[in-house]
């Protein structure tokens, strides 16, 4: 026999066992529109900071953690499937992913993970070629983290593109992206349409730099803050006014002093000169127009000739196999650009 006191006793007993699962399967409600409103500005952040795209960053978040509905994710905050590897010194969980008990970073909170995945792609080599791709050019980002190794499935790339167009994602790799994103989620009309009609652009394609004759040195394709916009091998620049700095340029184009700098292979302190061209946008690998080497005119460096064409110095330097970054040139020498 179960006396009342008993029965009140067993049913908070099973109560308490059942809450955590229950408590579980609340979490997985969450839908990719709510994902979406939680961390884009995160995400956004981190284009500024880094040049990662920000539909890039949220297409992975969705994928790899399933709208932070995943084990893994719940588990540890790992919203971008990132493992341990050798350097990581913070705290892991093991999962069955590719093998059977695989080691994965855990995180104190999500925002850890976003800022673990910016770093990621950031500070490892094989990911340099990324940053080549204009922020609104997450086809290629998303073909080229692929390339990079770092998912297996197939059709890795396919899948980030068809969550970033059927989410209207793109829209926040723009400026002022979060207004456009909002606007558009709150008008319920065709986002091309809508687009259009917001921006003194030519459409969605001007700006990633289709259509553009790559031999016309400089293109102008739009004006911003005072600024006149051009576009050099398909990457954006500006011409700095007098008194302008890193710091000021960035502030009027959503792009880290940092970044900007890193943009224009100069060093942490320097400064842009009056008339000075100023890349907003990371310079590309190789020139994309048809000619194939440069003769070098007296007084010119590795460096002009990769602000004049749009190409990183770095990869200047190893198309022509020159150690050092400061080599000399020689008037007439031929310089490979791609």
């Amino acid at each position: 026999m179960i006396f009342p006191g008993k029965t009140i006793f067993f049913v908070i007993l099973l109560l308490g066992s059942l809450l955590p699962g229950l408590s579980a399967r609340a979490q997985r409600v969450q839908t990719r529109e709510e994902y979406i409103d939680r961390y884009k500005s995160i995400a956004i952040a981190h284009m500024e900071r880094y040049g990662i795209p920000a539909s890039i960053t949220l297409a992975q978040g969705i994928l790899e953690s399933d709208c932070g509905n995943s084990w893994l994710s719940m588990q540890s905050n790992n919203h971008f499937g990132i493992k341990c590897k050798r350097d990581w010194r913070g705290d892991k969980v093991y999962y069955d992913d590719d093998a059977k008990g695989e080691c994965f970073r855990s995180y104190p909170s999500v925002e850890a993970s976003y800022e673990d995945h910016a770093r990621f792609l950031d500070g490892q080599p094989r990911y340099d070629s990324l940053f080549a791709y204009a922020p609104t050019d997450y086809r290629s980002w998303a073909r080229g983290l692929k390339a990079a190794g770092y998912a297996t499935a197939p059709d890795y790339a396919q899948r980030l593109v068809r969550i970033i167009e059927e989410s209207d994602l793109y829209l926040l790799d723009r400026e002022n992206g979060d207004a456009l994103y909002s606007r558009r989620h709150a008008s319920g009309i065709g986002t091309d349409e809508w687009f259009t009609g917001q921006s003194s652009v030519e459409g969605a394609a001007t700006l990633a730099g289709e259509g553009i004759d790559y031999d016309n040195y400089r293109v102008t394709i739009n004006a911003h803050d005072g600024y006149n916009v051009y576009r050099t091998n398909g990457v954006s620049y500006v011409l700095a006014r007098e008194g302008d700095t890193y710091e000021r340029i960035g502030k009027s184009f959503r792009v880290s002093a940092r970044n900007l700098r890193k943009f224009n292979d100069v060093e942490s302190s320097a400064q842009p000169m009056t008339g000075e061209m100023v890349y907003i946008e990371r310079k590309r690998n190789r020139w994309e127009g048809n000619a194939m080497t440069h003769t070098v005119k007296e007084g010119e460096t590795l460096f002009s000739l990769g602000q004049s064409y749009g190409i990183r110095t770095k990869s200047l330097r190893r198309m022509n196999k020159l150690r050092d970054r400061h080599a000399e040139l020689v008037r007439g020498q031929q310089i490979r650009i791609r």
